[in-house]
């Protein structure tokens, strides 16, 4: 069964962490380093204040998708998302090498081993309103993340079977 809803909000006393209620579930998640903003902007590390589509995702091995409702695609070697405001491809896939500034999808810390695609700044893209919003997985303790959500892989697997792109993920204060 395909889950509607997922809220997203601060854990007290902790801006960087978050508490994910999927139904009656409740598993820790990893903010951006600056916490939640509804000002979202480039490079600030926040992560935005929004009601967020799933549109896609990424994944390493081939088994790690099979069970989902979203497209996901494999990701190649040469596979980066440009990050920089003023270059035509701002938040959207591009082929590596890539001349503007950009991020590797393919990662030696594997945080993008599973990797879904939020709809923040994508359908309505805007220069500097932030790139590069997922869902993915955690590092060790929860660090901050730069304005993405983060979840043990574990919590992962879990959740993949249950979204699709009408699921919603609701990150509140």
């Amino acid at each position: 069964m395909a889950v509607r809803y997922i809220n997203i909000r601060r854990r007290p006393a902790k801006p960087q962490q978050g508490l994910m209620e999927v139904g009656p579930a409740v598993f820790p998640c990893a903010l951006g380093r600056g916490g939640i903003s509804a000002l979202k902007r480039e490079g600030d590390g926040a992560t935005p204040l929004a009601v967020l589509c799933l549109l896609g995702g990424y994944r390493k091995y081939p088994l790690e998708a099979a069970c989902s409702r979203l497209p996901v695609s494999e990701i190649r070697k040469d596979l980066g998302w440009c990050d920089a405001p003023s270059d035509p491809n701002y938040n959207r896939p591009v082929r590596l090498p890539y001349p503007a500034s950009h991020e590797r999808m393919l990662r030696a810390d594997r945080l993008y081993d599973l990797c879904i695609v939020l709809d923040w700044n994508i359908s309505e893209r805007r220069r500097n309103r932030g790139s590069a919003i997922f869902l993915h997985i955690a590092k060790p303790g929860f660090q901050p993340t730069e304005g993405c959500v983060a979840v043990s892989p574990e919590t992962m697997r879990r959740l993949l079977p249950h979204l699709s792109r009408q699921t919603r993920l609701r990150i509140c204060r």
